[in-house]
């Protein structure tokens, strides 16, 4: 909202320095900024105001981690904080009339509506088990099929709707109307679907350790702003064989909303966390990010960038499933992993809460530079 009140400060009263504001890069700062400050000024108080409610965290019993006791009261659905300091410099630095700004605001208000239900249904009906499955999925598949149709069927989005560029392959475009363009939406939206819901559910697991959800996501949101950015610009994408696609530069705003409300969040969520997520803050990161990658066509990247939330999904699939095989064929499950999510194998080794989260953060640095790397190598 405020870069039209700059730009008509600047049109009627003559150039005296508003102009900066029409630059993307400008805005992306004093987004970052705006979140970060947002999130240290308001944090502290909505962490007061969850525990005088006493919406505090409950811990399971059946957990295999007792250490983890000590946590239980610790205030949760601290994904309040996330959502406002996202969602507030995103409407003040955004430019209102680009269709990508309500699309993205929509799926974290939507998702986060979601997550706070079960957190609603956790802490206060005091119902360990949360939201039910099946109803947290569907709400998942809903606002998948609304971004899917949008991104599909606007008109804006009409020349590039159905292609996604394939990671190191140079001049190569997947193209999901290979049925027809009659029936792109067919195989696009399934595909929409599956991201949103898979990474929203993935942020969701990594949540277990202090720090571990918001730190990750805030080096992958890092990255998705460079891709938008360089994407957004008619002479970069050029230049880097992308394909062009116009108004996403103002995702960069979005992203580095997203990257200081992070920020700002882990100073009040690193060891020994004042305050927990929930699933109001994980689910509305995990389809942010999701969102983000599919709006600038890169989602074939993300098991490369968002690695870690792969690897922590895989191995609850993976413990899972053998558990279930074992069981079944020798009368008695047996584990890969000493506890899955993979966070939680590493703390039965013996590694220390931090040392976990800080090596998981350099992995998902790493991943970010090879994201960005696959711009050039191909």
């Amino acid at each position: 909202m405020l870069f039209w009140l700059l730009d008509w400060i600047e049109s009627v009263y003559g150039p005296p320095g508003f102009g900066a504001f029409s630059f993307i890069t400008v805005r992306a700062a004093l987004a970052a900024g705006t979140a970060l400050i947002i999130s240290l000024l308001f944090g502290g108080k909505i962490i007061n105001m969850l525990r005088r409610m006493q919406l505090g965290e409950t811990i399971r019993d059946d957990v295999g981690l007792d250490h983890h006791k000590v946590k239980a009261g610790t205030p949760s659905m601290g994904g309040l904080i996330i959502i406002f300091a996202i969602v507030l410099p995103a409407l003040l630095w955004m430019r209102p009339d680009n269709p990508y700004t309500w699309l993205i605001i929509f799926v974290v208000l939507s998702l986060g509506l979601v997550g706070f239900i079960d957190d609603y249904i956790k802490i206060i009906k005091k119902n360990k088990d949360g939201l039910m499955g099946r109803f947290k999925l569907v709400g998942q598949i809903t606002v998948g099929i609304i971004l899917g149709l949008f991104l599909y069927f606007y008109p804006d989005f009409s020349d590039y709707n159905t292609l996604s560029t394939v990671p190191f392959v140079k001049d190569v475009n997947i193209n999901y109307a290979f049925l027809g363009e009659s029936l792109g939406w067919l195989i696009y939206i399934p595909v929409v679907v599956f991201i949103i819901t898979g990474v929203s559910n993935a942020v969701n697991l990594t949540d277990g350790l202090d720090g571990l959800a918001a730190g990750t996501t805030a080096v992958a949101g890092m990255a998705l702003g460079v891709l938008a950015y360089v994407s957004g610009r008619v002479d970069y994408s050029s230049y880097l064989d992308l394909i062009f696609l116009p108004g996403t530069g103002e995702l960069a705003i979005f992203s580095a909303a997203l990257v200081g409300a992070c920020f700002g969040f882990l100073w009040y969520n690193t060891y020994p966390a004042q305050v927990f997520m929930g699933d109001t803050g994980s689910l509305a990161l995990g389809g942010a990010i999701g969102a983000l990658a599919l709006m600038v066509h890169k989602e074939l990247l993300l098991p490369v960038l968002c690695g870690i939330f792969l690897m922590e999904t895989l191995s609850v699939i993976i413990q899972t499933t053998w558990f279930r095989y074992t069981k079944k064929k020798y009368g008695e499950g047996r584990r890969v992993f000493l506890m899955a999510p993979i966070h939680h194998h590493f703390e039965k080794k013996g590694w220390a809460e931090p040392k976990i989260v800080v090596r998981f953060w350099i992995i998902a640095v790493m991943l970010a530079v090879i994201t960005i790397l696959t711009l050039k190598i191909r």
